[in-house]
């Protein structure tokens, strides 16, 4: 939830430094979420299978918003 609100005020921000900003915290934001996933698959909360899923979208995602971030 957090890397779309910050995606969202990353596009509704004017000046590319902030844009940037924004994109920033939600690629950053979109890592501790994998992250989380990760831990949840070794405390056997979560299968790893669909973990391994979700570092598909999580690669996509980190390398759109890297776009986003330099974009100038």
């Amino acid at each position: 939830m957090s890397v779309c609100c910050n995606v969202a005020e990353g596009a509704g921000r004017v000046s590319k430094a902030d844009k940037a900003r924004a994109f920033t915290i939600a690629r950053g934001e979109a890592l501790e979420a994998f992250a989380a996933l990760e831990v949840a698959a070794i405390t056997g909360e979560a299968e790893p299978a669909d973990v391994e899923r979700c570092l598909l979208l999580t690669d996509r995602l980190y390398g759109l918003l890297t776009g986003l971030i330099r974009a100038r």
